[in-house]
């Protein structure tokens, strides 16, 4: 948990238009309310202005990563302590498959209306629509530098591969290709 090819049970993915309702609840997509149905869900604060919503089980696992390797005692610690753990919010879907966003959560995210919520494998962001494209829009830089070291680290795995490297050619068929001598 936490780690990518660690819970094959939960698969949350998907960038979905929502609306939060005059009375803070937004219905969640079929697709993720059908992994999520399977308990209660966990909402949080999350970086970069979002919230961050939990299958249960999922959540007790990060929230025991967060306490095993915070250091309540430093600045930082106090204040990661405080984002995530502090405003925690234990939440049962209605019958219909909405949660009522409790209104310091709202605040946070900005949410108003138009909500984006997009699925992270073992977790859901929600997000203000428009922070959500501003954000991604000002990312770009970041996306691609760490697009580049994803590479970097697919190249370096498939170095690994007897020296063969598998690339996509032409109508997207993959096609092993001897690497020439030097190159990484």
């Amino acid at each position: 948990m936490g780690n990518f090819g660690e819970n094959w049970e939960i698969m949350l993915s998907g960038e979905y238009s929502v609306t939060l309702d005059d009375t803070g609840r937004i219905a969640l997509p079929r697709d993720l309310r059908d992994e999520l149905e399977k308990g209660q869900v966990v909402l949080t604060k999350g970086p970069d202005s979002c919230l961050w919503l939990y299958p249960a089980e999922e959540w007790k696992e990060q929230e025991r990563l967060i306490l095993r390797n915070t250091n309540r005692f430093s600045k930082e610690g106090r204040e990661i302590m405080r984002n995530f753990i502090g405003p925690q919010k234990y939440l049962d879907m209605d019958k219909q498959g909405r949660i009522l966003i409790p209104p310091t959560l709202r605040d946070h995210a900005g949410l108003s209306r138009d909500c984006i919520i997009l699925g992270q494998y073992d977790y859901v962001e929600i997000w203000a629509d428009d922070r959500y494209r501003t954000h991604v829009q000002s990312n770009v830089d970041v996306l691609n530098a760490g697009l580049e070291k994803l590479g970097a680290k697919i190249d370096e795995r498939d170095g690994d591969d007897a020296g063969n490297s598998t690339h996509a050619g032409t109508a997207g068929r993959d096609h092993t290709v001897p690497r020439a001598e030097g190159q990484g």
